[in-house]
This record gives C-alpha cells, structure tokens and sequence, in this order.
C-alpha cells in the first residue's frame, strides 16, 4: 500500500518561495518592491547613523559636562570644545562664550569665577546672551533632528505605497481569471499571493521607521532638556560674575 494515497488532492507540504513569488511578478509589481526596497535601505542607514551620532552626542555631552563644572575659567572649557564637537551642549557654550567675549570687549577670553578676577568686568545685556544662547539650541536641535523625519517619512508613506500594489496586483489577477474564465483556487490563489508581498513589504519598511523614529524623538527630547538646563546654568553664572 501507498503510503499517502488517502490525502486528498491538493494537500500536502507547502513552502512559499518569496524570491520566486518577487520573479513572478509584474512589471508594476516590481517597481513598487523596489521603490520599498528603497525607502528601506535608507531608513536603515538613517538609523545607523543616528545611533552612531546620539552616542557620541551623549558620551561627549557628559565630558563636557565634567569639565565646564569642575574648571574656574571659561577659557579652560573653551580649549576643550574643539574635541567635544558632537555635543550638542558644546555649541550653546561656544555661542554664550562668543557674546560675553563681544560684550567684555576684552582683547582675552572672560573669566567665569569672581575668586580669579580682581574686578569684575560687567555685561551690557544679560538677555543678549541669553538670545545667542537661545538662537544656538535652535541651530544644535536641528543638527540632531536632521534625517529623522524621513523616518516618519516612511512609515506613513510605505504602507500606501505597499497597499498601491497590493490593489494593482489584485486587479491583474481578477483579469487573468477573466481570461482564463475560471476561478478555481489554483487560478486566484497564486496572483493573491503575489500581490500581498507588496503589502508585506510595505509593512516592512514601515514598522522599524515607526519605532526607530519614536525612539530618536525621545532622544532629541532628552538632549533638548539637557540644552535648557545647561543654558540656564550658563546665565546663572554669567549673572553672578557678569552683572
């Protein structure tokens, strides 16, 4: 006896074979896969490069941190800033140094300790700094927001694209089965088939933008919150000394 012989017709062990599914595609079919492909790859290399840039962002953002508190001149933070150029809190620094330095009119850089000067020299406008300071975290928010909003880019835009071929791969298959006038299974299976790969690789580019992109999001909020804190520490001791 004939071991499988009471299986019905049809059943038996079934693997899809997506690579030979993408090959039997159509032509539109295929644009689309490779417009997703795409938009994919570059999501990738934005996430990456995000991760690569908030980690050093954040590991040199505590550097700084250590030596503008624990150092008793600005002139000693300043000499370090060409080392910390990823920190987002080094360009604050830089733009609120610059300000006093214009308002100090002194040929050298000002001091931030009273302890270290024999006379205070005095601010013109203690909100001038604060301007410069404010107008540099707008310039350091767009540096760590840039290329993120092609993340959301993505994954609002990848699963129409996807659906888009879905639909055009659904009505190829409604016309083959006008032609072949049949609807048997073994005729509208195999072009359902080949349609839903455009969805599923819409939902492929789009689910890792989505998460990834609410993940730099609270990045960026977390530096932000740091850039504020920082300028007022800034201003605190620009006004103990300065004013």
């Amino acid at each position: 006896m004939v071991q499988g012989a009471d299986q019905p017709a049809g059943t038996g062990d079934v693997q899809t074979d997506f690579f030979k599914l993408l090959g039997e595609g159509g032509a539109i079919a295929q644009v689309v896969l490779v417009i997703l492909l795409i938009f994919s790859l570059i999501s990738w290399s934005v996430i990456f490069y995000k991760f690569w840039q908030f980690s050093r962002a954040e590991r040199q953002t505590k550097t700084f941190l250590d030596v503008f508190r624990k150092s008793s001149k600005f002139s000693e933070v300043h000499a370090v800033c060409r080392t910390l150029t990823e920190s987002p809190l080094t360009g604050l620094f830089q733009a609120g140094y610059g300000e006093l330095n214009t308002q100090l009119r002194g040929p050298t850089t000002p001091e931030a300790k009273p302890s270290q000067v024999a006379v205070r020299p005095t601010l013109k406008s203690l909100d001038a700094v604060d301007r410069a300071l404010l107008r540099a975290t707008t310039a350091e928010m767009n540096r760590l927001e840039n290329r993120v909003p092609f993340l959301a880019t993505t994954a609002s835009i990848a699963p129409f694209i996807g659906l888009f071929g879905t639909v055009w791969g659904i009505m190829d298959s409604f016309q083959r089965i006008g032609v072949a006038g049949s609807s048997s299974l073994g005729v509208v299976a195999p072009g359902i088939a080949h349609a839903l790969i455009a969805t599923a690789a819409g939902l492929f580019a789009a689910i890792p933008a989505v998460y990834f992109y609410n993940h730099f999001t609270n990045r960026v909020k977390y530096f932000s919150g740091e850039m504020d804190d920082f300028s007022l520490e800034f201003l605190n001791i620009a006004e103990r000394n300065f004013t």
